[in-house]
């Protein structure tokens, strides 16, 4: 019979508190600093759109996931609150004053650096594992072990303390990068021009860019959220629904 991990057994808070007399004032600082859940969206650059009257408050939304987790499906969350703010959600884009277009990039453990480069990269940048898998030291520790006889074994030869608190005590961050575009439609008869470049590498040595101008009726801008979770030993299913709120709240808030 496989035996219970050590962090859910029921000595757990026993030694924890344990862990933490031995462990330094470090580990204690970060255990009661950490002790609540903080969440914070960032965005890379703020989009001003123009006001428009009641009847022109229309918006298509459109709502893509290419993370890791398709189970995060933002679009129902994103148009009820949309509604909740006054506008018509409609599905045929056509109809719409606005676009509101948003690609869920990336979702994981992150660490500091790691967000504030992302944030920093703006809209379309690449997440080199930034946001997802790069785990601070102190997030990256494993379950301390199977058995309190394990602890007892770390006592006896003096580790207890420094053991115990790498893997009890974990100052964890969850993020969410979500790329974002805003579409706005130009008044009747305007148009404005687009001019594009499209790059395509062909092998290590060659490659060739392609150039095109569009007139078009919309005006468009661009933005980076990113949504970050922290908390001490923070897993996934406590951060979700934070980071849910917190990337809503900030889509929504643009308009």
């Amino acid at each position: 019979m496989p035996a219970t991990p050590f962090r859910h057994g029921p000595r757990a808070p026993v030694l924890i508190a344990a862990a933490l007399l031995l462990g330094g004032c470090a580990a204690t600082q970060v255990a009661i600093e950490k002790r609540n859940l903080d969440v914070q969206t960032r965005m890379s650059a703020t989009i001003f759109l123009d006001p428009v009257p009641v009847e022109e408050q229309t918006v298509f939304v459109q709502i893509r996931n290419t993370s890791d987790k398709p189970e995060l499906d933002l679009a129902p969350e994103v148009a009820a609150a949309m509604q909740a703010k006054g506008y018509r959600v409609v599905t045929d884009p056509r109809q719409a004053k606005f676009y509101l277009q948003a690609n869920v990039l990336a979702v994981g453990k992150s660490d500091p650096s790691a967000i504030r480069q992302v944030v920093g990269g703006g809209f379309g940048a690449g997440v080199s594992g930034g946001a997802s898998g790069i785990v601070a030291a102190s997030a990256a520790a494993g379950a301390f072990g199977p058995t309190g006889r394990a602890v007892a074994t770390g006592a006896a030869t003096g580790g207890f303390g420094e053991v115990v608190i790498g893997s009890l005590v974990k100052d964890v961050y969850f993020s969410i990068v979500t790329d974002v575009q805003i579409k706005e439609r130009l008044p009747e008869g305007r148009a404005a021009t687009q001019n594009s470049a499209l790059s395509n590498r062909q092998g290590t040595s060659g490659g060739d860019t392609v150039s095109y101008t569009d007139r078009v009726d919309m005006k468009t801008y661009q933005t980076r959220i990113v949504s970050t979770a922290n908390k001490v030993n923070l897993d996934f299913e406590e951060a979700v629904p934070a980071l849910r709120a917190g990337l809503v709240r900030a889509l929504t808030g643009l308009f």
